[in-house]
């Protein structure tokens, strides 16, 4: 199969390699989500919500596992990959089996159990895509996959509860076995793959695994850039955090908390403009022209973020159209960061390397900055519901994402001009 796969055309590659990256990380985000769909609702320990500790344990697992990933992804090698991948679904699923038998509130460290091997795996998943002429495409088709399947999975969730039966309890552990078998196809097409070719690399630079000093030296050579788009990707991540983990709670404050197929009915629309617009980016050739197109997608992304709170507030679109909106205005941010946006910066100034290292970096603040959020809602505002804190978090990320990314812009520009990368890349 690898073989035909390195003979067949371009098309078909892209096809083939798109179909079974957004199906495996659909199945695997059945692992960790579809417990939003439940709400847990009068459940309390030390004055906050049971579900609020659930959400916190595992995005702190999470969050871990990105900073663990800095290094490991970094220098994850290529035949590790799809064990790697079995290796942390198997755990994740042990854990929300062990989270079903073990009593509230102790089953709590359950979350973090499944959060941390999970963080590690898009890492491992992208390892397959990184690198080809083609990316953008492969990258976009991986990145909707968890706009897709975060509404899939909870609308699997809620059927389970409503029309099976399944307590919230059980219910994510029951949603794993639906989606066990589907992982495990997906993840043999794509260990199929095969490497990236020579003229991939001459494109898109060779990728290859970056040791300490290396890293360090990718830091201190983009520092000002980094913390200007991490602090960025902090506001994307913590918003749409929010969004995911409490998503039932905001949609039975509108009044469709009865509806499981919402979830699926707002994100499907989502994703199919984020793939669109992203994987279109593959007819830009020129890796600079590239990633400032993507700097500008993503202001775009947050300016539509607090355009479409406004409308929703002054009640000229309605709550199912505001979910698209502000769904696609956030991916349109957020997707980038998971792959495209670091592809063409290690490509725009050529360097050798991996996506995987600075995805890491910006997801262990990303997450760390959806923790923060999360503690300072339930601590300082706890008189607001979900829905107005929403509301908020969204006008905070239109204003303030706009200005950190539209400086992360100018100073890539600036530094490729000074770097006399203005040569073909």
């Amino acid at each position: 199969m690898t073989e035909k796969l390195r003979r067949t055309n371009a098309f078909w590659f892209t096809l083939y390699a798109s179909v079974a990256a957004f199906c495996l990380y659909t199945c695997i985000y059945a692992f960790r989500k579809t417990f939003t769909a439940a709400t847990f609702e009068g459940i309390t320990y030390a004055g906050y919500s049971y579900k609020f500790w659930l959400v916190i344990f595992q995005v702190f697992g999470y969050a871990m596992a990105k900073f663990f990933g800095i290094r490991f992804i970094a220098e994850l090698k290529a035949h590790s990959r799809t064990s790697g991948i079995l290796l942390m679904v198997a755990i994740a699923g042990a854990a929300w089996f062990l989270f079903a038998i073990v009593p509230r509130p102790y089953n709590l460290i359950f979350l973090f159990m499944n959060g941390f091997p999970l963080g590690l795996v898009w890492g491992m998943v992208f390892g397959f895509l990184e690198g080809r002429r083609m990316t953008e495409v492969l990258g976009a088709a991986l990145s909707v996959s968890f706009i897709f399947s975060a509404g899939l999975c909870r609308s699997v969730g809620a059927y389970l509860m409503r029309d099976w039966g399944v307590s919230e309890t059980w219910m994510p552990l029951a949603a794993c076995g639906v989606f066990l078998v589907p992982l495990l196809i997906f993840l043999w097409m794509l260990d199929k793959i095969p490497a990236p070719s020579s003229l991939d690399e001459e494109l898109r630079t060779k990728r290859q695994p970056m040791d300490k000093v290396e890293r360090k030296k990718f830091i201190s050579t983009f520092l000002p850039g980094i913390v200007l788009f991490v602090l960025a990707y902090m506001l994307l991540t913590a918003f749409r955090d929010f969004r995911e983990n409490f998503a039932s709670d905001v949609w039975k404050t509108l009044g469709y908390g009865n509806l499981p197929g919402i979830y699926t009915r707002t994100e499907t629309p989502v994703s199919i403009a984020v793939l669109v617009i992203m994987g279109s980016i593959m007819v830009i050739r020129n890796n600079k022209t590239a990633l400032m197109v993507n700097h500008l997608i993503i202001i775009i992304g947050m300016i539509m973020v607090g355009a479409g709170t406004l409308l929703f507030e002054h009640q000229v679109i309605d709550a199912p159209l505001w979910m698209i909106l502000i769904g696609t205005g956030l991916y349109l941010g957020y997707v980038p960061f998971n792959s495209i946006f670091f592809d063409r910066l290690i490509a725009a100034f050529r360097y050798v390397g991996t996506v995987g290292f600075i995805m890491y970096v910006a997801d262990a603040f990303g997450y760390l900055g959806s923790i923060g959020v999360l503690v300072f809602k339930e601590s300082g505002y706890t008189n607001l519901s979900w829905l107005e804190f929403f509301i908020s978090g969204g006008y905070a990320l239109s204003v303030t994402g706009t200005l950190l990314i539209a400086g992360s812009m100018i100073y890539f520009h600036w530094k490729h001009r000074k770097m006399g990368a203005g040569t073909k890349s």
